[in-house]
């Protein structure tokens, strides 16, 4: 299984406004690709800023590359989140999970 990790700030008053939106893009796309296992997201809101990391989870490299094309370690954005967040980060993380506890 591999994790992919992208992180994005938005400002803080419009964190669960950026939510929504994640819900109606990258969340929903997520969903529709064979091999996404799913997705974690994790806000914390630091001073006047909310701090965003999506956490995905995939059965193969086949899979990332499914949702994010050949250039697989490219951040996928849409069109309305420089609407939303402070930057735009190129790229993500991507590890293997060599463990998990339930």
């Amino acid at each position: 299984m591999i994790a992919r990790l992208w992180r994005g700030v938005t400002p803080a008053p419009r964190s669960d406004e950026y939510l929504d939106y994640l819900y109606r893009t990258g969340l929903k796309d997520y969903r529709k690709v064979t091999g996404n296992l799913g997705v974690y997201v994790l806000r914390r809101v630091k001073d006047e800023q909310a701090e965003f990391l999506l956490i995905s989870l995939w059965n193969s490299w086949d899979a990332i590359r499914r949702f994010a094309g050949p250039d697989y370690e490219k951040a996928v954005y849409y069109p309305e989140d420089h609407q939303f967040l402070l930057e735009l980060a190129p790229n993500v993380e991507h590890y293997e999970v060599a463990a998990t506890l339930t």
